[in-house]
C-alpha cells in the first residue's frame, strides 16, 4: 500500500510538470484521489477532514489570484514596468536591483503567482525596450517568486498551510520572517550581480521607441494601490480578531472588481478564470493523495528524523530536510507531508524553518515548485526560454547560501 500511495503522488506530480496537451493538474489528481479512497488508503472521514482543513487556505488562494488579476487589469504592472524603465537610467545593474525590489514586493504582497505570471512579461519587455539582456532579470523573477515568499503568511500557499499550524498572529509571523526574507533577497542579489556580470551590460541596440518608453510618465494607479495597501493592513488586523484572511481578500477583490468592471478593463468571466478554480481543486485533491503517504511508513520515518528542539542546528536541519523534500516531491506536497510528520505540538520556530526550506529549496531544480514550472512556460512564451544548465548552476550556488542565511536570520529573530 505504501508503494501505491507513493506511486500515485509521483504520477500526479509528473503530470503537473509535463502537463500533456496543456491539460490542468486536476486531470491527474482526480483519479488518483479516487484510487486512494477506493483502495482504503484514506477513509472518507479522513478525506473530508483534510478538505475542511484546507478549505480556508484554498479559498484564500482563489481570492489572492483574483486580486493579482484585477491589479494587472487596473494597470499596476504596466506602471511598475514604466517605473523600472525610468529608474534604471540606462544601467543594467541598476535595473536588476530595481527588478529585485519589485519582484520581492510583488511576491510578498500579491503572492508568487503574480510575480511569475504578471511581472515576468513586464520585466522582460522593459529590458528589451532598453536594449538590455532580459536573461538576468527573467531569472530574478523566477528565484524571487520562491526566495521572497517567506515574509507574509499570504505570500505563498505553503506559508498559509504552515501559518495555520503555528498558532502565530499575522504580525508575529511577519516579524519573525522579516530578517530571513531580507537576508535571502540580499544574498540572491549579490550572487546575481556576480553570476550575470557579462549580461549586465548593454548587449543590444535600444529600440527606436526606447527613449520614449524610458521617459514616459505612466500615471500611478493610486486608488488600486490604496486598496491593495488597505487589504494588506486588513490581513494584519484580521489576525488580531481571529478572522480568516480569505474574508479580507474577498473584500479587497470586490473593491477592485467594481472599478475594473465599470471601466471594462476586465469581465466577470476573466475574473473567474483568474481565480484558477481547476488549480484550487487540484490542491484539495493533492491533499487527499498525499494523506495516503503521511499515514504510512514514510510519514512515520519523517517524524523520526525531524528535529524537535529549536537550536540553530535543529532549525537548519529542518530547513534542509524541507528543501530536499521539495525537490523530490515538489514543495506543496512536501509541506503537507512535513506538517503531518511534525505533528500538532511542533514548536512554531521549527515550522518557520520548514517554510524557509520549502520556499527557498525549489530554486535548486525545475521540479521544486509549481511557480518554477509556471515561470518556464511564461518565459518561453515571451521568447526568453529557460536554460537547464544556467538554472541548475545558479540554483546550486544560491540555494545553500540563502537557506543558511535565512535560517540565521530566523535564529536571530527568535533571540530578539
Amino acid at each position: 500500500m505504501t508503494v501505491l500511495a507513493a506511486a500515485l503522488v509521483a504520477a500526479v506530480l509528473v503530470f503537473a510538470i509535463v502537463r500533456p496537451r496543456g491539460l490542468p493538474e486536476i486531470v491527474a489528481a482526480l483519479p488518483a484521489a479516487a484510487v486512494v479512497l477506493l483502495v482504503g488508503l484514506v477513509s472518507l472521514d479522513a478525506a473530508r477532514e483534510q478538505v475542511l482543513e484546507l478549505a480556508p487556505t484554498v479559498v484564500f488562494l482563489a481570492f489572492i489570484l483574483i486580486l493579482a488579476h484585477l491589479s494587472d487589469a487596473l494597470g499596476v504592472f504596466t506602471w511598475i514596468a514604466a517605473k523600472l524603465r525610468r529608474g534604471s537610467k540606462g544601467s543594467p545593474r541598476r535595473l536588476l536591483t530595481l527588478v529585485f525590489a519589485a519582484a520581492a514586493a510583488t511576491t510578498a504582497v500579491l503572492s508568487l503567482d503574480a510575480t511569475v505570471v504578471l511581472l515576468t512579461p513586464a520585466i522582460i519587455g522593459a529590458a528589451r525596450i532598453l536594449g538590455m539582456s532580459p536573461r538576468p532579470h527573467s531569472y530574478a523573477t523566477a528565484h524571487l517568486s520562491n526566495s521572497a515568499s517567506t515574509l507574509l503568511p499570504v505570500s505563498n500557499l505553503t506559508n498559509l498551510l504552515a501559518f495555520a499550524a503555528t498558532g502565530l498572529t499575522f504580525l508575529h509571523f511577519t516579524a519573525l520572517m522579516a530578517l530571513p526574507w531580507m537576508f535571502a533577497v540580499a544574498i540572491e542579489l549579490a550572487v546575481f550581480l556576480i553570476f550575470f556580470r557579462k549580461d549586465l551590460t548593454r548587449t543590444a541596440t535600444p529600440t527606436d521607441s526606447a527613449t520614449e518608453h524610458s521617459t514616459d510618465d505612466v500615471p500611478a494607479p493610486r486608488s488600486t494601490l490604496v486598496i491593495l495597501g488597505a487589504t494588506l493592513i486588513g490581513f494584519a488586523v484580521a489576525g488580531l480578531f481571529d478572522i480568516e484572511p480569505f474574508w479580507v481578500a474577498a473584500v479587497g477583490s470586490i473593491a477592485l472588481a467594481i472599478p475594473a468592471l465599470r471601466a471594462r478593463h476586465t469581465t466577470p468571466r476573466a475574473i473567474l478564470r483568474g481565480a484558477d478554480l481547476p488549480f484550487c481543486g487540484f490542491v484539495f485533491l493533492l491533499g487527499i493523495v498525499v494523506l495516503g503517504v503521511t499515514t504510512g511508513p514514510i510519514g512515520d520515518w519523517l517524524a523520526r528524523i525531524l528535529p524537535s528542539d529549536t537550536t540553530f542546528a535543529s532549525l537548519l536541519a529542518a530547513a534542509a530536510i524541507a528543501a530536499v523534500a521539495s525537490n523530490i516531491v515538489n514543495n506543496l506536497p512536501a509541506t503537507l507531508l512535513l506538517l503531518a510528520a511534525f505533528g500538532a505540538d511542533a514548536p512554531p520556530a521549527l515550522l518557520l524553518a520548514m517554510v524557509i526550506g520549502v520556499n527557498l529549496g525549489p530554486n535548486l531544480t525545475y521540479v521544486g515548485s509549481l511557480a518554477i514550472m509556471l515561470w518556464r512556460r511564461v518565459a518561453s512564451a515571451n521568447d526568453e526560454p529557460a536554460d537547464l544548465r544556467t538554472f541548475t548552476i545558479l540554483g546550486v550556488i544560491t540555494t545553500p547560501l540563502t537557506i543558511v542565511g535565512a535560517v540565521a536570520g530566523l535564529w536571530l529573530a527568535l533571540q530578539i
